[in-house]
């Protein structure tokens, strides 16, 4: 297939992108090219394709596509707390416009990036499940519910929009991100000696390696449309449904020496919940996905330590929010985050 995948050049978008060509499929790229230079090791090798922000996206660009891999957005949630209007206009309505644009140029399936940060303020002890009630509590989350609303709007028998909602991502990636929450540890870690938690760490969290994420987009893009047509999917395990204080013991374990250490400066957070990741194994017979948290763990510490990780590249480089206020500071970009011509 001929796959347009938007955010080539973001954290997943970088580890997906060689997945997808190995399994045959020809990748083109577009993103906006905005952490392009987020890189920690050897450059990655990336697609061609087009560099463009998405909410300029036109009928050009998806033409001649079999398949649309949406994962472009404003992405984590201090961003989205900080800017809600610009996370709303990229992240619900430029994604909503380049789905019907895929619809009317042909394009039959399409691939969303979700999150399970929809379920929000879920609690109890449950395992959630795609039809659990949605409770966003960040502007992030909430553009996320909007996206697949529209969407579900836009399927029919030709276009098959599939929301897949990825648990909280981990894992190295060479355009790496250090402020989501196992890679985050991981570099405190090592650069400190501590893991630091500044919450209380009873939130559970369910995370997945950035791999396993390529993987499952992959094995769904090829699925059988009555296996996944304008279907929701939980992507993750089980078995990495943990809190965020078990989450520092692993990465206290894996960094020699680390010491836990768990503030609760922050207080409580409303995002908890443990999810139930059954419906996408389901639906693809024979996947499952292959790290575990403490694997990823050991797998960061080697890579920061073999590519010299140093505390400003932690706080500045590798962390979106500082990444845009300095390209905002220089006069790179405007105030609605799009480079300055």
């Amino acid at each position: 297939m001929r796959v347009l995948l938007t955010g080539h050049q973001g954290y997943l978008g970088t580890v997906m992108a060689p997945v997808l060509t190995a399994a045959g499929h020809e990748v083109v790229g577009l993103d906006a090219g905005l952490f392009a230079d987020c890189v920690l090791g050897p450059p990655p090798a990336d697609p061609s394709g087009h560099r463009v922000d998405l909410r300029d996206v036109t009928a050009d660009h998806v033409a001649g596509v079999d398949a649309v891999i949406h994962l472009a957005a404003l992405s984590n949630d201090p961003l989205g707390s900080l800017a809600p209007e610009l996370t709303y206009d990229i992240n619900h309505h430029a994604s909503v416009r380049l789905a019907r644009l895929a619809r009317d140029a042909g394009v039959r399936r399409f691939l969303y990036a979700s999150t399970c940060s929809v379920y929000g303020a879920a609690g109890g002890d449950d395992l959630v499940a795609e039809d659990a009630p949605l409770r966003p509590v960040t502007p992030y989350a909430e553009s996320k519910v909007r996206v697949e609303d529209d969407l579900h709007a836009l399927a029919d028998g030709d276009f098959s929009p599939v929301f897949m909602r990825n648990a909280t991502a981990f894992g190295y990636s060479p355009r790496l991100r250090a402020d989501i929450v196992l890679n985050n540890l991981v570099g405190h870690a090592l650069l400190s000696g501590e893991v630091l938690v500044l919450s209380d760490g009873t939130p559970w969290r369910p995370l997945v390696h950035a791999a396993d994420i390529a993987r499952a987009f992959t094995a769904a893009l090829t699925a059988p449309r009555e296996a996944v047509h304008d279907r929701a999917f939980n992507i993750g395990s089980e078995t990495n449904n943990v809190t965020v204080a078990e989450i520092a013991e692993q990465v206290a374990e894996a960094v020699s020496g680390a010491k836990v250490v768990i503030t609760g400066e922050n207080g409580a957070d409303p995002r908890s919940y443990r999810v139930d990741f059954s419906r996408f194994r389901a639906a693809i017979p024979g996947f499952d996905c292959e790290w575990t948290v403490k694997q990823g763990a050991l797998e960061l510490a080697d890579a920061y330590r073999k590519h010299g990780l140093t505390q400003e590249d932690f706080e500045r480089r590798f962390t979106r929010l500082a990444v845009l206020r300095a390209a905002s500071d220089a006069g790179a970009v405007d105030d609605t985050l799009r480079w300055r011509r």
